[in-house]
């Protein structure tokens, strides 16, 4: 009768140890595959912000639409200035330029291999890393800041790119994913990675900055 208590003496503290080792190594590797997956996410959401910026330099605003973005990356061209010339080692290239030793030239280099790596796959832009297909939800507007009476009101353009949680963080703990919902919520943050705002203007910082 001993040995059987025994036996279930030591079965209940096996147990009740992998349960407490549980506890603490659980959360361990939701943060780890977090910090994997909103890595990759926030690059994803430079370049974006890296188009949009472009796109906003030629065409004078945003877009909200992937395809429109996309294809502004693979198939148009952006503005750059060139130097002409050699400026010398004891002059800035300010002061060659006004004496005339070089001059500056504006050419049109294309979108993709101007600001991004060989390699860099436009088609991507709109998928979330590790959700399988998910997308980012964009958009684009005016924004009216100031007063609305008269001639006050400022119009900037805005975009906003965003992923939730529940999204790219499909698949691992659920609980510890609500509770960091909760907690984000509770500091008045977007519960997720997003660049942007459509509500202020924020000059296109994303929340993870």
């Amino acid at each position: 009768m001993k040995t059987v208590i025994n036996i279930i003496l030591f079965l209940v503290i096996v147990t009740l140890s992998y349960f407490l080792w549980e506890s603490i190594a659980e959360p361990i590797r939701f943060e780890k595959a977090k910090k994997v997956r909103y890595d990759a996410t926030i690059q994803r959401l430079k370049d974006i912000r890296t188009a949009e910026v472009a796109y906003l330099a030629v065409n004078g605003k945003f877009t909200g639409d992937f395809d429109t973005l996309i294809n502004f990356i693979k198939n148009d061209s952006i503005p750059v200035v060139k130097a002409i010339g050699s400026v010398p080692d004891s002059l800035t290239e300010e002061k060659a330029l006004e004496m005339g030793i070089i001059s500056r030239d504006t050419i049109k280099v294309s979108t993709l291999d101007s600001l991004y790596d060989p390699g860099f796959i436009a088609d991507s832009l709109r998928y979330v890393p590790f959700t399988n297909g998910a997308q980012f939800t964009l958009g684009a507007k005016i924004l009216e800041i100031g007063s609305k009476v008269g001639s006050n009101t400022l119009k900037v353009p805005v975009f906003e790119a965003k992923v939730p949680n529940r999204v790219l963080l499909k698949g691992l703990n659920e609980q510890l994913r609500i509770n960091l919902d909760d907690e984000m919520l509770k500091m008045d943050k977007y519960p997720g990675l997003k660049v942007g705002s459509l509500e202020q203007n924020i000059n296109n910082a994303g929340n993870w900055e």
